[in-house]
């Protein structure tokens, strides 16, 4: 059945930052782009929202096609809808972010002609308006790093030494940090576990989690859903 409406309806798609820290630097998945517009250039991976589908499920769905990530915990960051941004017609995108606190294989897939992590610091030019996405949610990671127990994002493992949370700290701002200052602000926010990790030929060093973390239910991956058709992005 076709339906006539008395005002225009943009097009509405899912866009998905993906963080990590590669080599002690925080780095950013993104795809080169397969077809036009923007033919060639980098872009997060994302794509058109299905009739009937909810915004969470596109973003899951899209970033598993393009990139074969799944069950990632997905925080919605904002929308976007710059009536220029795409030079098909009027589309906003709901951007989402994520962190990936362990390496994760990573391969192009659907529209992606390729795929590689970039360091934030140094991001190519981009597709659309990906880099604002990207600068925003850098932004909104940084604020979550001042209390992580709140977000159900994951920065570090469940267990983690408190070295390997200061290097996330440092890569996501950019910056090194005095050892003791910093794990005196984390009085409260984080408690020791009874257990240990061997580093190196180093003794075993203390693991800790975050105190008042989310329920693992709050963790639980997103679903996968098969879809009939593809709208090209």
């Amino acid at each position: 059945m076709r339906y006539t409406y008395d005002y225009p309806r943009p097009a509405v798609t899912a866009d998905v930052v993906v963080f990590t820290i590669r080599g002690g630097e925080l780095c950013v998945l993104l795809i080169r782009r397969g077809k036009a517009p923007f033919k060639g250039s980098w872009a997060l991976p994302g794509g058109f929202v299905d009739l009937n589908e909810s915004l969470h499920r596109a973003a899951a769905r899209e970033l598993e096609e393009e990139t074969h990530l799944s069950g990632l915990v997905l925080e919605q960051l904002g929308a976007f809808g710059e009536p220029g941004r795409d030079p098909r017609g009027h589309t906003v995108s709901v951007a989402y972010y994520t962190f990936l606190a362990a390496a994760r294989p990573v391969s192009a897939g659907d529209d992606a002609a390729a795929i590689d992590w970039h360091a934030v610091r140094a991001l190519p030019k981009m597709a659309f308006d990906h880099a604002e996405i990207v600068a925003i949610a850098l932004e909104r990671l940084r604020h979550r790093l001042s209390d992580p127990a709140k977000s159900p994002i994951e920065i570090v493992p469940p267990r983690f030494t408190l070295t390997e949370l200061q290097l996330v700290h440092e890569a996501v701002h950019g910056r090194q940090l005095d050892k003791r200052n910093f794990r005196a602000k984390l009085q409260g926010l984080v408690e020791p576990v009874a257990a240990a990790r061997k580093l190196g030929r180093h003794r075993p060093a203390q693991l800790y989690r975050f105190t008042n973390a989310p329920d693992e239910s709050a963790r639980k991956p997103t679903t996968k859903r098969t879809r009939a058709s593809k709208r090209v992005r």
